[in-house]
């Protein structure tokens, strides 16, 4: 590949023969269409043509995927790279969107399209921000230079006022929490407006700090339109908080990327409404081309599930998702990886051995705040369940010795299918 070509790699299904489904995108994405133009001239085509760099089939005669497609068959699946000009596109990320994906997924000649994988010019790192603080800058706001950064979530997620949500966060922090966040569903609603629950829960803080002489990060939910979010991210470091939330999806590329310019806040990027994105295997985008857009606008900390979640995804899609945030990538830092969901004690040493670092968030909602001899208690046991995943010692054979462990391993085991 040269250096001013955009390469994609794609999994395609397709009724028509993988050669001409192939053809058919890449003269979709940039100079063709379905008829051939008086404009189409050799010189334009010389200089602005995608070409189909390669096609591997990997099966045929499968069952089509998707509803809508047309052709003569067999269904053959395999991947496809695609290559794209550096002048087509320019850097702009929603130009990127719309050429490396865009009207790809609407094709009648595809019966299933996924992003698999995205290799950029190094253009793209120069244009954009990036990663402001990543894995670094994050554990030098939060104060934890070794080991993973111990979180949890305000629950429930609706309907505490801000004097509730603030007395929630005080009882965290005094438990010695690393990381408190909002719920995704809480922003600025009427029975608990932004601006209130952030003073309420800063006050709190401050308080729970005098007496353990930390303050653990909050990151605050300023998720909504452009002006509201950078006038709810200026109050937030007004007012002495250290890091604010993003529900990406919803707010979109171009609204992370403008947050990330306006603010000096570390961003943690929460990924609701991911799954439409990805959950079926042939339509939509891998996780790691995902992490690497959010990444390019500016996300430092982003979701990627856990261990024997709640959700649908398996662990091996986790590791691979949390490998990918780990990488440095199109010139970026490393940026950190967070692990959620029905996550508690008995996960630390397996998410350990499977990423083989602690330079992760381990974000836990029931997994502390359920623990049967209180929050404190569950944080104790997240600590207790890390301290033995990083000095190699066996989880059951630890507890024996520290009380909270054990209680945690007994309450959190199995719960999920029981």
């Amino acid at each position: 590949m040269t250096a001013d070509r955009i390469r994609a790699r794609y999994l395609v299904e397709t009724p028509v023969g993988l050669e001409r489904a192939a053809a058919s995108m890449a003269g979709e994405q940039s100079t063709g269409t379905f008829i051939a133009l008086p404009g189409e001239t050799p010189e334009l085509h010389r200089r602005h043509a995608a070409h189909v760099e390669s096609v591997e089939l990997q099966e045929s005669g499968v069952d089509a995927s998707l509803s809508g497609s047309r052709g003569p068959g067999p269904v053959e699946r395999g991947e496809v790279v695609l290559s794209f000009p550096l002048e087509n596109v320019g850097t702009a990320l929603p130009n990127l969107l719309a050429t490396v994906a865009g009207n790809l997924f609407e094709l009648q000649q595809l019966s299933g399209i996924r992003l698999i994988d995205l290799e950029l010019p190094a253009e793209f790192g120069d244009a954009h921000p990036g990663s402001q603080f990543g894995v670094e800058g994050t554990r030098e706001i939060a104060g934890v230079p070794t080991g993973p950064i111990v979180g949890t979530i305000v629950k429930p997620s609706v309907g505490l006022t801000p004097a509730q949500t603030g007395a929630l966060a005080e009882e965290l922090a005094r438990a010695g929490l690393d990381f408190i966040k909002d719920d995704e569903l809480m922003a600025d609603s009427p029975h608990s407006p932004f601006e209130e629950r952030l003073d309420a829960v800063l006050r709190s803080l401050d308080r729970a700090a005098e007496q353990t002489g930390r303050r653990p990060l909050y990151a605050v939910n300023v998720s909504g339109e452009i002006d509201d979010m950078r006038r709810r991210a200026d109050l937030v470091a007004e007012r002495g908080g250290n890091c604010i939330m993003v529900s990406v999806n919803a707010v979109g590329i171009a609204g992370l990327r403008d947050l990330r310019l306006h603010s000096s806040l570390p961003i943690h990027a929460h990924r609701n409404g991911w799954g439409a994105l990805t959950r079926f295997p042939q339509l939509g985008y891998s996780y790691r081309v995902w992490q690497q857009l959010w990444r390019l606008a500016g996300a430092d900390h982003l979701h990627v599930n856990g261990l024997r979640n709640k959700f649908w995804e398996p662990d091996e899609s986790v590791i691979a998702s949390a490998r990918a945030v780990l990488q440095p990538m199109n010139g970026g830092p490393a940026a950190m990886p967070v692990f959620s969901s029905a996550q508690s004690a008995d996960q630390a040493a397996d998410t350990y051995a499977a990423i083989g670092t602690a330079d992760l968030m381990y974000v836990c909602g029931g997994g502390i705040m359920a623990h049967p001899d209180g929050v404190a208690a569950g944080v104790a046991s997240i600590r207790q369940a890390w301290d033995a995943a990083l000095e190699g010692a066996d989880l059951d054979d630890y507890a024996v010795t520290h009380p909270e462990l054990a209680a945690a391993l007994r309450t959190f085991r199995g719960a999920l299918s029981s």
